[in-house]
């Protein structure tokens, strides 16, 4: 076996296509193929299986990615590298929809500032990726996972206010009591597509009912509310960035947190460990905003 093959490995097993592991490493996508298929062929196994988005692991390829990334760390262990070295490579970040639409993206740019060399994937969405199936290097999640090889802590508090259009309220019925919600429309998440339990937000709003207008998407509520379809549970970061938009019932205030989870085995690496450093300052430094 070639030994210089393995960061051709260890850049596929991570950026899940032969195309963006080639253009981290800066080579030709041909000849990274070409690399990848001799390690194959020494090691008389398939490392990855090809699939409609790209490259996943094989039982070898799982087995052969933790010797590599054991020797990786080794090897970066005796170069002592300089310290404030440039960070180069991709970074795989999965964050809620919201978060990472109204939060997260706004302020990416100065990471980008900060480390030209780097490269985010941020996943934002209805669902999380898994850091423990190595989906991807940092997740921000709702809930503390319970289990797995992974390094959890809290990134943040967040607050969750009631909110309609100024046009909405204006044309509505009083709305200064827990009780008057039952003279209005309500917006929510659908009940059996919720992908975390803490966002059944409702539940704990004293004379909320079912929602009439529900959405998996929290930007489609956001939508919903602003336009002036009913009334609408929100963060603040997202509720508050919004002069359309007014808070309602004040003294109802709903309390979340988020999550920072790494896999022990890369929260290490460079990429990873800048943007961890920048996410939390960040937090740190927006907390009012968070918190609403």
């Amino acid at each position: 076996m070639d030994w210089s093959d393995l960061p051709i490995f260890l850049a596929v097993a991570r950026n899940g296509q032969l195309a963006k592991a080639a253009q981290a490493l800066e080579i030709d996508a041909t000849t990274a193929g070409r690399r990848l298929r001799r390690l194959e062929k020494s090691l008389g196994e398939r490392l990855f299986e090809q699939g409609p988005d790209g490259q996943t692991l094989t039982p070898a390829g799982e087995r052969l990615l933790t010797h590599a990334r054991e020797m990786e760390r080794a090897a970066a262990a005796m170069r002592h590298p300089e310290q404030g070295g440039p960070v180069r490579g991709t970074v795989r970040v999965s964050v809620s929809e919201g978060f990472g639409t109204w939060f997260v993206s706004r302020h990416l740019g100065t990471l980008a500032d900060a480390h030209p060399g780097l490269s985010v994937d941020l996943v934002a969405s209805s669902g999380f990726l898994s850091p423990s199936r190595r989906e991807t290097d940092i997740a921000v999640l709702l809930a503390r996972p319970r289990r797995g090889p992974l390094i959890t802590r809290k990134l943040a508090d967040y607050g969750l206010r009631l909110y309609a259009s100024r046009d909405y309220l204006a044309n509505s019925p009083p709305l200064d009591t827990a009780g008057d919600l039952r003279q209005h429309r309500l917006i929510g998440y659908v009940p059996d597509i919720l992908y975390a339990p803490e966002l059944r937000y409702l539940d704990e709003i004293p004379g909320a009912h079912e929602p009439q207008l529900r959405s998996s998407s929290i930007n489609a509520q956001f939508r919903m509310a602003t336009y002036g379809a009913g009334v609408a549970v929100l963060p603040c970061f997202i509720g508050d960035s919004s002069s359309a938009l007014a808070r309602v019932l004040p003294d109802i205030v709903l309390r979340r947190s988020f999550w920072l989870v790494t896999h022990e085995e890369t929260r290490h690496f460079a990429q990873v460990e800048a943007f961890v450093e920048w996410l939390t300052a960040l937090a740190a430094r927006h907390r009012g905003e968070l918190e609403g």
